[in-house]
């Protein structure tokens, strides 16, 4: 419970630290319900589309999910985003990539990549149909954040400890955790039409080969490519439902 509770503390900026408070310890553990915290932000964003989607239009009802999402958890993502994209397209090397991905300052590349992003993704979604929209919202987001655990599997964290932006660093997930994080990314698939299972892998795919590109640069991880990986992954799937919906339409 304790675990659960830092997860929703540490990814949400919604008032959970009063509930109680937690050992610092939990929050090494906070990326094994990381996947639950999308049941939270994903039901967000759906509730949110179809509140606004009954009195506006979609374009309007899909701007202010997104929206709603960034108020909750603060952009913090949205952070690791556009610090992945100022260090990977500033840097050369690995030194040069970790010293500008922690520099607290937005540069060039980190402002067009969001304006990039979210352009796709807002047409993304307004391509899809409406009564589809809350049912990706929601499954979207806690399992691309489920697949996107495995980065603590497959990569070491790329910095000293003590240099974390967040003064925290993430265990590896065993497989008590390993389970855990499935059941939270796995059971909202259960309301996803069936239809959009074959965009599954779609995701899967675009994870493994951005942490293949953490690998060649960094040798390792930092909890601004967890951020950036989750939301280049949630798009992909996003990407891969218009895909489905176009093809169906022609």
């Amino acid at each position: 419970m304790n675990n659960l509770l830092a997860a929703f503390m540490f990814f949400t900026r919604l008032p959970f630290w009063r509930i109680k408070t937690v050992p610092q310890e939990c929050f090494r553990h906070v990326v094994s319900y990381w996947s639950f915290c999308g049941w939270l932000t994903g039901a967000i964003m759906a509730v949110t589309f179809m509140v606004v989607n009954a009195i506006l239009p979609v374009p309007v009802a899909v701007l202010a999910a997104l929206t709603a999402r960034l108020l909750v958890t603060g952009a913090l993502h949205e952070d690791g985003l556009a610090d992945f994209f100022d260090g990977f397209g500033g840097g050369t090397d690995r030194e040069s990539t970790l010293r500008i991905m922690k520099d607290s300052h937005i540069g060039t590349y980190g402002v067009l990549g969001l304006i990039v992003y979210y352009l796709l993704g807002f047409n993304l979604l307004n391509t899809l149909p409406d009564y589809d929209l809350p049912y990706i919202l929601f499954c979207a987001d806690p399992f691309c954040k489920f697949v996107c655990s495995h980065i603590l599997w497959l990569l070491p964290y790329a910095r000293k400890e003590e240099e974390s932006k967040a003064k925290v660093v993430y265990t590896r997930l065993d497989w008590k955790e390993e389970l855990i994080s499935a059941l939270g990314g796995l059971i909202p698939l259960l309301v996803l039409p069936e239809f959009y299972y074959y965009i599954l892998l779609i995701p899967v795919f675009v994870f493994i080969c951005i942490q293949a590109l953490f690998r060649r640069r960094l040798q390792g991880y930092t909890g601004d490519c967890c951020g950036a990986v989750f939301l280049l992954s949630e798009l992909s799937f996003w990407l891969g439902a218009a895909i489905m919906s176009y093809s169906l339409i022609v």
